[in-house]
């Protein structure tokens, strides 16, 4: 992994991985809480989380110098940060609390679409260096 703009991004998609996680588990232990947790933030919770582990296996693969990889992570990751964007502007379908943390999740995803768009970080796997 010599490509310090791959090691950015999985350090920041593992960042992402663990703040997901701890969402579904705080979801899991707010259940009985309706106003707090409702089916979509069940299902918005659950499928961030599934994301975020799919985009660090495809930045560890990218790291590695998977170009194939690389650029499901570039499309996929500005997809995530599309749907982030829509979640924390939409008024009123989430709790604040929900919002506050895609907001947090949305600032990370930046990063990745950012590195993930540099030059430096398309150049290196398009030459066939070892990510």
């Amino acid at each position: 992994m010599k490509n310090n703009h791959l090691n950015a991004v999985v350090r920041l998609l593992t960042a992402f991985l663990v703040i997901s996680v701890s969402t579904v588990v705080a979801v899991a232990l707010m259940r009985h809480h309706p106003a707090l947790v409702t089916t979509a933030v069940w299902v918005r919770t659950s499928l961030v989380a599934a994301s975020a582990a799919v985009l660090l296996l495809f930045a560890r693969r990218a790291a590695a110098g998977h170009r194939g990889s690389f650029r499901r992570l570039r499309i996929i990751s500005m997809v995530v940060l599309i749907a982030i964007i829509a979640v924390v502007a939409w008024p009123g379908a989430f709790p604040v609390w929900l919002r506050v943390e895609q907001a947090v999740c949305g600032l990370l995803m930046l990063g990745v679409v950012v590195r993930t768009n540099l030059r430096v970080a398309r150049s290196s796997l398009d030459a066939g260096a070892p990510g």
